[in-house]
């Protein structure tokens, strides 16, 4: 896919602290941020928050500080069963796979959150 991309287009891939998302990723640096694969422009600097601690550090805080207060004031299993969004990052409890997903995908038995958690 990356091959039949237009010449000279950027792929910014922030996902390289997790193996990236394409086959044609690989760490850079800032010193040396960019290569070149199949005339598209690759950006995959490792920590990219860590360029700018501070700012990320807040947004971070931003957004998840209601989640960490809800399971402060309310105890992990009643803030997981009570807020869906929250139970949707719930990936293993008491070493059952609760992601339908991640199940799947490393061919375990899939076990809903609801049912782990009691």
């Amino acid at each position: 896919m990356v091959a039949k991309m237009t010449p000279g287009s950027v792929i910014c891939d922030a996902a390289i602290d997790q193996g990236g998302c394409t086959e044609t990723s690989r760490p850079t640096t800032h010193d040396q941020p960019v290569y070149v694969v199949d005339d598209v422009i690759h950006y995959c600097v490792t920590n990219m928050p860590g360029a700018c601690a501070r700012t990320a550090t807040q947004a971070l805080t931003n957004a998840t500080l209601d989640y960490a207060l809800k399971i402060a004031n309310k105890g992990y299993k009643n803030a997981l069963l009570e807020d869906r969004n929250l139970c949707n990052g719930l990936n293993i409890c008491f070493g059952k796979v609760t992601n339908e997903y991640v199940a799947a995908d490393l061919h375990y038995e899939y076990v809903p959150p609801e049912e782990a958690l009691k």
